[in-house]
């Protein structure tokens, strides 16, 4: 869809539309709503990075509680929202061995503990091999520098959803 479509959605419309590209937080879309018209894909995501920017520290880590464990229970079931299954299933994670599962579960449970949300990672722009090596990377920051890193991936993964729905090249 091109960004005229986009400008002239109605409110309804956009939320349904873009409710999701910050996982499951359809609020901020009803927020960005009303900044339009955006001139581009690049206009529409600073509206969605400003808004996320502007939560306090207790939003921010609500918008991270969003975002499903990676190779987390909810992939087999189906849990999870169709954006998150697509990603994580190109990712290769529901392919990970039982070892290999056991190990990534072990290590997003001790990043729960520490950090309080989930390990959020843009899975599209990496490797299944690179997701177990950068978790355990990250569990080693500081609580204040893991919270902007992982803000920092929510924000890749919404630029890759926007891009995907206006398609455009990420």
């Amino acid at each position: 869809m091109d960004i005229e479509k986009v400008n002239s959605m109605d409110f309804g419309e956009f939320v349904d539309v873009f409710g999701n590209v910050i996982e499951r937080c359809p609020l901020i879309a009803a927020a960005v709503w009303s900044k339009r018209p955006f001139s581009g894909l690049g206009d529409l995501e600073k509206h969605f990075f400003a808004f996320i920017d502007g939560l306090p520290l207790s939003g921010q880590e609500g918008v991270l509680r969003c975002h499903p464990e990676l190779a987390g229970r909810q992939l087999p079931w189906g849990w999870l929202t169709a954006e998150s299954q697509r990603e994580q299933s190109a990712a290769g994670l529901q392919n990970l061995g039982a070892a290999e599962r056991l190990r990534f579960t072990e290590l997003t449970a001790q990043y729960r503990t520490r950090f309080g949300f989930p390990f959020v990672l843009a899975v599209r722009l990496s490797d299944p091999a690179a997701a177990p090596r950068e978790l355990a990377r990250r569990l080693r920051c500081p609580p204040a520098q893991e919270l902007r890193t992982a803000l920092g991936e929510v924000k890749k993964i919404c630029h890759l959803r926007l891009a995907d729905l206006l398609g455009e090249q990420p």
